[in-house]
């Protein structure tokens, strides 16, 4: 398995959702993990490593279209390839 040469480079901003402008469908292709502040998250939707921040689903909270409202915690944010 010596892929790694085809993935591209993590991105400083990445959001989950397609509607962002932060989205980028080339790193979804392989499985990312995110740490904040040395724990490992699998719940998060959006991270900006240089400002420090994740955003994650307040449990089961939707806005009035649908979607997950977010809270946005900050740390220490490392993104990886798995």
């Amino acid at each position: 398995m010596n892929d790694t040469s085809a993935k591209p480079p993590l991105p400083d901003h990445l959001s989950v959702d397609p509607r962002s402008p932060h989205h980028v469908a080339a790193v979804f292709e392989h499985a990312i993990g995110i740490r904040l502040n040395d724990r490992e998250r699998s719940d998060v939707e959006e991270y900006c490593i240089s400002e420090g921040w994740v955003k994650v689903p307040a449990g089961k909270t939707v806005d009035r279209k649908g979607h997950p409202l977010l809270l946005k915690l900050k740390g220490k944010v490392e993104a990886f390839y798995k």
